[in-house]
């Protein structure tokens, strides 16, 4: 393979903003050949800023007409499963924006399309790419942090409602916070715990302040109009003995603009990830650890430049597609058990 030949569906904020650039930076790699929006003259528009050679309005014309060899998802979630399969079915790689899917059903269809045509399926969890979750995994590797027993997720902002988007959209989104910005938390705790298998989920949602007309830090949202929750809490247990509590909301009345933190518990050692602090006990001491430096990265940039290299070396792991569907069964699991009222018990089948 030359160049990796890469389309792009959908011409919003996280396409032009992430997606395209990040593309751009390895043009000895990577070639974007086309771009589609369900809005042809967004597509249009992003095409010709963007020295994009083909526009198209739907992703079906894109992928009929155009040879590709990879695709970014970048529309609603909604809208995910569809797009990925298609893209899958014709051949592609996929990189698709997190959350995987509106629910489990459809991220293990995905996942099930992304083995049978041996192609790389990943999803947008950048954190994963940011120098502090890189040092702190290599501690853990080292055994620094011993038997991880226990964590803790935080997505908290004070009022960060988006403005914009279908963030509030039920329909569209899947759910709020948890969703959103809590499934990136999320996923940042069990990518560093080694994705363990969730046993007994419970969770309970809010909606107390996203249905009332506020102060927005984000932007003015339409809180008439607003279907999701604005805060989710939760705890999992996990099949090896781990346990992990969870807080998130897009409006809460704490001290933080926005607290989004990974808080980790082992036998020999816990760490806060962001920033990266390691606590431990050693030679009769009580020790704090924290990098005097880390490089400066740009977490969304190496998460691409990341899929490109594993395309382009035909590094083709179902392990990442695995990993969306699980955490996409806990967030089944914890919208679930937020409804009943009752606590979630999961096989690696169903909820």
């Amino acid at each position: 393979m030359e160049k990796l030949r890469v389309g792009i569906i959908g011409a919003g904020g996280i396409a032009t903003d992430v997606h395209i650039p990040a593309y751009q930076m390895v043009p000895e790699n990577v070639e974007i050949v086309a771009i589609s929006d369900v809005v042809y003259e967004k597509a249009k528009a992003v095409a010709d800023d963007k020295g994009i050679p083909h526009a198209f309005e739907s992703y079906e014309e894109m992928l009929k007409h155009v040879e590709l060899d990879a695709v970014s998802i970048c529309v609603p979630n909604k809208f995910h499963k569809d797009a990925t399969i298609a893209a899958l079915q014709a051949g592609c790689h996929v990189l698709c924006e997190k959350p995987p899917a509106m629910n489990q059903e459809e991220a293990k269809e995905m996942e099930d399309i992304a083995v049978a045509n041996g192609r790389l399926l990943m999803y947008g969890f950048h954190y994963r790419f940011t120098q502090e979750v890189q040092t702190a995994r290599r501690f853990i590797d080292a055994g620094e942090l011993g038997n991880i027993y226990n964590a803790r997720v935080q997505a908290i902002r004070r009022r960060g409602i988006p403005g914009w988007g279908v963030f509030t959209n039920k329909e569209l989104q899947g759910g709020g916070p948890l969703i959103d910005i809590g499934v990136h938390m999320l996923d940042t705790a069990l990518y560093l715990m080694g994705y363990p298998e969730p046993e007994v989920v419970l969770g309970k949602t809010h909606q107390q302040i996203g249905t009332q007309k506020g102060v927005g830090l984000l932007g003015e949202w339409d809180f008439e109009n607003f279907t999701v929750e604005d805060m989710a809490v939760g705890m999992i247990t996990f099949k090896n003995g781990a346990s992990l509590v969870l807080e998130s909301a897009f409006a809460a009345n704490v001290k933080e603009r926005e607290v989004m933190q990974v808080s980790l518990l082992g036998n020999k050692g816990g760490a806060d990830i962001f920033p990266l602090h390691i606590y431990q006990e050693k030679h009769g001491a009580l020790v704090d650890l924290s990098p005097q430096y880390l490089p400066e990265t740009n977490a969304h940039r190496d998460e691409i430049h990341s899929f490109v290299a594993d395309c382009i070396n035909n590094n083709i792991t179902t392990r990442l597609a695995e990993q969306g569907t699980r955490i996409q069964r806990i967030i089944d699991a914890l919208y679930k058990s937020a409804e009943t009222g009752k606590a979630i018990h999961i096989d690696e089948g169903r909820v």
